[in-house]
């Protein structure tokens, strides 16, 4: 049978290219995106400076208002109060989620549930990190076998009582040195508490075991840096509209709202902690944001402490996406009444 020396339609398209040298690199395609890309974004800066060039006399006048000049001194003051710690916990965050293998934990943890979930709980305390680590890391544990009732008392607890979370209160409330203790004391007992009643109550069915890790196929340099780049745009993002937030409820909400917010125990608890959800401020940053609402208890404002490492929207899109939605509905409105519930048990006892 003879064999024809035939090629098949669109075979000739290479012709002159070394067939040794193999495919080239894709790079074709993507160079004309990335030049749009570019042209994009200088077209939109250089039209923001022609409105602010052309705008600028109304913009210094509506700047120079007093109540803007308050929004700013208060915009200012929370974000370069924050920044600093934002900034260390990101670092050290990463490191501890990159460098730190997900089998010390497994290998430290008691094997009894009842006693993994204190241990894990205080191992929050000696572990820097927001609350956007805390979830992939609790995650990893889950997956190398630690029970979940422990991973959950870590996830809830690292984020609220680590050194760089409690430096950053003692230097926010320098005059109230005991809202240090009461958030730890609170956010720890809110931790275990949870931990115990997942032991307890969890089923397996309303966990989805997270399936990959979240750095996988990379080297520990590039997914450190990954890691601070994640961190510091969703955490800094956050801690920006958490300030703008405080800025201007301090400088534009009517003194009367506050007032009425305020001295009703009840309202000013469930409204700082509502808050607390909405903003999503990272765990670094947020007594910065508590104590410029002086209007409120210190009661009121531990609740928003409390509260917001432990449930935000971010933190409930994270924990679907990493444990499914089953759990997320569950675990959520659970631990949001239990740290209210807490916090102003504690704020009764301590502030």
């Amino acid at each position: 049978m003879a064999i024809t020396d035939t090629a098949p339609p669109g075979a000739d398209d290479g012709a002159g290219l070394d067939p040794e040298a193999g495919p080239g690199p894709d790079t074709g395609p993507r160079e004309p995106q990335r030049e749009a890309r570019r042209l994009d974004s200088t077209l939109a800066l250089t039209m923001l400076l022609l409105v602010l060039v052309v705008f600028q006399g109304p913009l210094r006048r509506a700047l120079s208002a007093p109540v803007m000049q308050s929004w700013t001194t208060v915009f200012v003051a929370v974000v370069v109060q924050a920044l600093p710690f934002l900034v260390l916990g990101v670092l050290l965050s990463a490191a501890i989620a990159v460098f730190v293998p997900p089998s010390f934990f497994a290998r430290a943890l008691p094997s009894r549930p009842a006693l993994a979930v204190p241990v894990a709980g205080m191992a929050g305390a000696v572990l820097p990190g927001c609350e956007c680590a805390s979830v992939p890391v609790a995650g990893a544990l889950v997956r190398r076998g630690v029970t979940p009732a422990a991973a959950l008392a870590f996830l809830l607890s690292a984020p609220a009582i680590n050194p760089i979370v409690l430096t950053a209160t003692a230097v926010a409330f320098p005059r109230d040195p005991e809202m240090v203790l009461a958030r730890f004391v609170a956010s720890l007992v809110v931790a275990c508490v949870m931990g115990w009643l997942w032991q307890r109550l969890g089923r397996t069915d309303w966990l989805r075991l997270p399936a990959h890790a979240p750095h996988d196929g990379e080297s520990r340099g590039a997914a450190f840096w990954g890691s601070v780049r994640h961190d510091v745009m969703h955490a800094g993002g956050f801690l920006v509209l958490g300030a703008m937030a405080a800025a201007t409820l301090k400088a534009v909400a009517p003194a009367s709202w506050l007032r009425t917010a305020a001295d009703n125990p009840v309202l000013a608890v469930l409204a700082l902690s509502v808050l607390a959800v909405l903003l999503s401020i990272c765990s670094e940053a947020d007594a910065f944001v508590a104590s410029s609402l002086s209007q409120f208890s210190l009661t009121a404002r531990l609740a928003f402490l409390v509260v917001g490492p432990m449930i935000d929207l971010k933190l409930f899109a994270m924990q679907a996406g990493t444990f499914g939605r089953a759990f997320a509905l569950r675990f959520a409105p659970a631990t949001f009444v239990l740290a209210i519930t807490v916090a102003v048990l504690t704020g009764t006892v301590l502030l």
